[in-house]
């Protein structure tokens, strides 16, 4: 559209069939002016109904076809014509392009078989042909599918999806109309990878979209419009199909659109996975072919005279190590920080309007080793690193941090020495995640990688000779491996430990131990050494656990070191194809003597991790990784001294909970998330859509999460109350060996499932910091003899431990209908850590030693005091009583009367001690703060929480800021503060009142806080004064006088 003055002379023809065609070649008269295109329609030529069948027809027909065009090949040239279109019209068919050119020598260029005579211009494929040698895959009259194969490394392969399209695109129109036109390109990107050709490849995937028609209404004032437009499509194509951009390898989109300005200006649209998906706009100045020779940026100015210079220059080196990864199962690490983003933008998409997301969500700064391999430094590097491992300090947007929150992510890169972890490795291991520690902020480590490098001294392997028992026979064995006297000498101090001997008067190096030091194959490690660094960040990580966030993600195989680490940091994603092993398959085999193990799986696939417990959650590519790992991170504060993030709550926090749970076995999902019946949403106790549940395959009688209460976020415990089966895998080694499935009974603590509540428990309050919930509804633990050996009661205590140490709000709900008793009761009650437990119970719920039917055997004496209750209170036993003392015989009476009634009265002395275990007792002897209704127990519980988290995180802080300040006394500072909060409140909204003030008030809290420190200084001072002898006294006091003049004068 943008070439002026653009002439081109064509001429066309119409033969009726391909004998007519054929006959152009001996008598073809054509008009006597100079000729740039020229057309032939073929109006009749055969084809058939099966495509097999038919690609053989075009062949035929192509190759008659080509015949023609090497006898009108010099009438071409005199009429200096460039290009001849054939089209072959099938009858039931769509028709056949063949396209000749003279550049080609008038031979067919296949690659464009099948496109529109403007197609490949349009598509800009000479430009790409230039670089790659291409085969088609598929071919279309306005889109094509090629597989190009890079002419300069002879590796890189990529498919090309590129179309054009003559519908009119608006302003209004431009979002959708690109989405769809995207979405139509994966839907051909997903067929032609099921092509027997692409079969065990792993090429990325380009997609260039022409809208040809200019743009009504645009001018070159709207380029910058344009390319938000763009982006806001982006934005919603990654939110809605991120998935699918992974799933297809795509690395960059370019759409190609015109002002309708006069001339119409060229605008090139461009994100790559390289930019992490950001837009870009490019206005584009053309030739009078119209072929593009410059592209100017319009945000920077910067100009281009090739197109490689629209994307990053390393974007091009990166398409080898991307395949690698591939191979590995995992997406290239520089590539997660634009996953990351892609996840952000999804985030954002359902929690706020498209207008109202940021425009940067995701900045990053790369941290690397200095030249002394010894002190982190900011470097950005993108793939031309030399080591390993990778590590960033994002800084991410999200809708609980709009202005931004920092995160440590580090990742091996598998492109380098398969992942292993050397001492450099280790080293920026290392340093990372302690940077993560200093700052109290979130690290989150990319899994893929080979375990602790492993190799040998190369240098030494073609000096390195053999000294035989007999050299004529070497069946016989070997005595030592030597040097001789030369070599030994050409190699560096501490190569090797040997001792000397002379044999037949040759001067012999016996070996007896390789060092390596000094050598350049030893750099980084080879053996021990790497143990030792592997040792450093096995114990840098447990640390982490315990001072911030951790969590890690399996994308791809985690071996030895690397399946530890995952562990260490406890939270675990993994990728279905991400398996975490100590050792691999073949050690394993030989360690056997035998065939035993096929695949890494076996050893530490999903359906060993999950099951285990070692695996939080289960996702099935990189993608869905990411945004497991963006969607846990929104749970998290922003550093470990920082309050849970809130958001604005979608639903009402007043809203009443409608899923009310049963008496009998129920999905507790339901209770907490809701769930759809007979087509209507029932709400459950978290708000609609914010429950997720972790660690689902493992001890199952438990169910664990995090979700968020009228936006305030918590970490929750529930119990499964319906029965569960607990798989045993059988184990390879072991030929005898079965499947195992054990049923666990709902409400019942089993050693896995207490094991899990511990674990949660912990996961919560480390790093994480979430007020926990814990709707209580155990009958106990389960104590039989295998489960007694398998160390339940270790278990349940380690629940215990975990509250004990807990630093947070923890509300502890019997729900309707639920009960606890007994050891469960035991292992919850707040007094095991009064300063954050509190227990409340619905009035409904239950709490007791045992349930009704056990209690009435032992409080009634094994019937004995029912049958005598039952005497007190019937009036026939009271009848027939009366009779015996007076002398008649109704014993038979008496016996047959007891017998009848003994069912009624069980259930009589069953229901005496269920009022035992209700709410009002539980709150008349303090067991409980209070009893609650179901309906109502979200708002209440919200309030209630919220407001333990500000007086939780205000007394932390002035415990941090006022040295030797215990928890009691920060909390009734912080309680004095907010006295007058509550005064004049209606009961029943103190907790909305207090935690509300101490949101607005935060700086007053910490202007007091601040005034107490003070305070508290000048306490230690005069204590410490007071401590010394009157004459250093005198002194001290003299010298803090001068010190205090002198920095007066240099205050400002």
């Amino acid at each position: 559209p943008g070439v002026v003055g653009s002439h081109r002379k064509g001429y066309a023809i119409v033969v009726p069939s391909m004998e007519d065609l054929e006959s152009l070649g001996k008598s073809w008269k054509m008009p006597a002016t100079e000729l740039t295109d020229v057309h032939i329609l073929v109006a009749k030529v055969p084809g058939d109904k099966s495509a097999m069948k038919h690609g053989e027809v075009v062949k035929a027909l192509a190759s008659k076809t080509a015949d023609l065009m090497s006898k009108i090949a010099g009438l071409l040239d005199e009429k200096k014509a460039q290009y001849v279109d054939v089209l072959l019209a099938h009858a039931g068919r769509s028709p056949s392009h063949l396209h000749f050119l003279k550049t080609h020598g008038w031979k067919e260029v296949e690659t464009y078989r099948n496109m529109r005579a403007t197609l490949p211009k349009l598509i800009e494929l000479p430009r790409i042909e230039a670089k790659y040698n291409m085969t088609p895959l598929q071919h279309g009259r306005v889109f094509a599918l090629d597989l190009g194969v890079s002419k300069a490394d002879k590796k890189t392969e990529v498919i090309f999806a590129r179309g054009s399209s003559h519908l009119v695109l608006t302003t209004d129109n431009f979002e959708e109309y690109v989405v769809n036109d995207i979405l139509t390109s994966c839907d051909f990107l997903e067929r032609a990878l099921l092509s027997p050709l692409l079969e065990k490849r792993l090429p990325s995937s380009q997609v260039f979209l022409h809208m040809v028609p200019p743009i009504p209404g645009t001018t070159n004032r709207d380029l910058g419009y344009l390319r938000v437009l763009f982006g806001n499509a982006l934005q919603r194509f990654v939110a809605e199909h991120g998935t699918q951009l992974e799933k297809l390898r795509i690395a960059s989109i370019e759409i190609k659109v015109w002002t309708s300005s006069t001339p119409p200006t060229p605008v090139r649209l461009v994100a790559s996975k390289t930019a992490r998906w950001e837009a870009l706009a490019f206005s584009e100045t053309i030739d009078d072919n119209g072929d593009p020779v410059k592209w100017t940026n319009i945000e920077t100015g910067e100009e281009a005279l090739t197109h490689d210079k629209l994307k990053p220059a390393i974007e091009s080196r990166q398409s080898t190590k991307r395949q690698i990864a591939r191979a590995a199962g995992s997406a290239y690490i520089y590539d997660f920080p634009a996953l990351i983003r892609n996840s952000l933008t999804k985030l954002w998409m359902e929690y706020a309007a498209a207008e109202k997301i940021p425009d940067k969500l995701v900045s990053s700064v790369e941290l690397a080793l200095d030249s002394d391999g010894e002190t982190l430094i900011e470097k950005e590097q993108y793939g031309t690193n030399k080591i390993g491992m990778v590590a960033w300090k994002l800084t991410l947007r999200t809708p609980e941090y709009p202005a931004g929150r920092e995160i440590i992510l580090i990742g091996n890169d598998i492109t380098i020495k398969g992942g292993s972890f050397g001492t450099v490795e280790d080293t920026l291991f290392d340093k990372a995640s302690k940077l993560a520690r200093a700052k109290g902020i979130p690290r989150i480590y990319i899994a893929c990688n080979s375990g602790a490098r492993i190799g040998g001294v190369d240098e030494l392997k073609s000096l390195v000779k053999v000294s035989w028992v007999n050299k004529d026979d070497p069946m016989k064995g070997f005595e030592y491996l030597y040097l001789t006297d030369s070599d030994y000498k050409s190699l560096p101090e501490e190569s090797v430990t040997c001792h000397q001997i002379t044999v037949d008067g040759e001067t012999r190096h016996v070996l007896d131990a390789i060092i390596g030091k000094n050598l350049a194959s030893t750099k980084g490690g080879i053996g021990v050494e790497c143990l030792q660094g592997s040792g450093l960040i096995a114990g840098e990580t447990s640390r982490a656990y315990e001072e911030t966030f951790t969590l890690s993600y399996a994308t791809g195989r985690s071996v030895g070191i690397g399946a530890y680490l995952n562990r260490l940091g406890q939270r675990n994603i993994q990728m279905v194809k991400g398996a975490m092993i100590l050792t691999g398959p073949e050690p394993l085999n030989k360690l056997m003597g035998k065939q035993i193990y096929t695949s890494q799986d076996q050893l530490g696939g999903p359906h060993i991790m999950v099951p285990n417990g070692v695996t939080h959650q289960l996702v099935q590519n990189d993608q869905d990784g990411v945004e497991a790992i963006v969607r846990w991170l929104s749970f998290v504060p922003a550093t470990v001294t920082s309050l849970p993030p809130m958001i604005s709550a979608k639903d009402s926090i007043s809203r009443k909970v409608q899923f009310k749970p049963i008496k009998g076995a129920y999905d507790p999902r339901h209770m907490l998330g809701g769930v759809m019946i007979d087509g209507e949403w029932v709400s459950g106790w978290c708000d609609e859509g914010s429950f997720h549940e972790y660690m689902a395959g493992w001890g199952k009688t438990v169910v664990v999460g995090r979700g968020r209460c009228g936006g305030l976020p918590v970490g929750i415990i529930s119990v499964e109350t319906r029965s569960c089966e607990k798989h045993i895998p059988a184990d390879p080694q072991e030929p005898t060996s079965r499947d195992v499935i054990e049923m666990q009974a709902g409400q019942v603590w089993y050693p896995d499932s207490a094991y899990k509540t511990a674990q949660a428990i912990r996961d919560f309050n480390h790093g994480e910091g979430l007020p926990l919930v814990i709707f209580a509804n155990w009958r106990g633990f389960s104590g039989g003899t295998r489960d007694m050996f398998a160390e339940v009661l270790k278990y349940g205590a380690m629940i215990v431990d975990a509250l004990v140490e807990y630093k947070h709000p923890v509300t502890i709900y019997i729900p309707p209908n639920g009960e606890l008793r007994g050891g469960a009761w035991v292992v919850l009650d707040p007094k095991i850590n009064e300063e954050v437990i509190e227990m409340f119970a619905d009035q409904d719920a239950r709490g007791g030693i045992l349930e009704p039917p056990g209690a009435a055997e032992i409080v009634f004496k094994k019937d004995k005091q029912v049958i005598e209750l039952m005497h007190r209170c019937d009036h026939v036993l009271k009848d027939l009583t009366a009779k015996k003392a007076a002398g008649e015989d109704v014993a038979a009476q008496l016996k047959a009367r007891e017998k009848l009634l003994l069912p009624l009265y069980q259930q009589v002395s069953q229901e005496y001690c269920d009022l035992h275990d209700r709410c009002p007792r539980m709150k008349s002897l303090g067991a409980i703060r209070e009893g609650l209704t179901w309906e109502d127990s979200r708002a209440y519980l919200h309030w209630r929480i919220r407001r333990r988290v500000q007086e939780n995180g205000a007394a932390k802080k002035m415990m941090r800021t006022v040295s030797g300040t215990s928890y009691a006394k920060a909390s009734s500072f912080i309680a004095s503060m907010t006295a007058s909060a509550v005064q004049g409140v209606a009961k029943g909204s103190e907790d909305q009142a207090v935690a509300t003030w101490l949101e607005e008030n935060a700086k007053a809290v910490d202007d007091s806080i601040e005034t107490e420190r003070q305070f508290a200084t000048e306490e230690e001072i005069y204590r410490l004064v007071s401590s010394l002898p009157g004459t250093r006294r005198s002194e001290l006091v003299r010298d803090l006088v001068g010190f205090s003049r002198v920095s007066n004068a240099f205050s400002p």
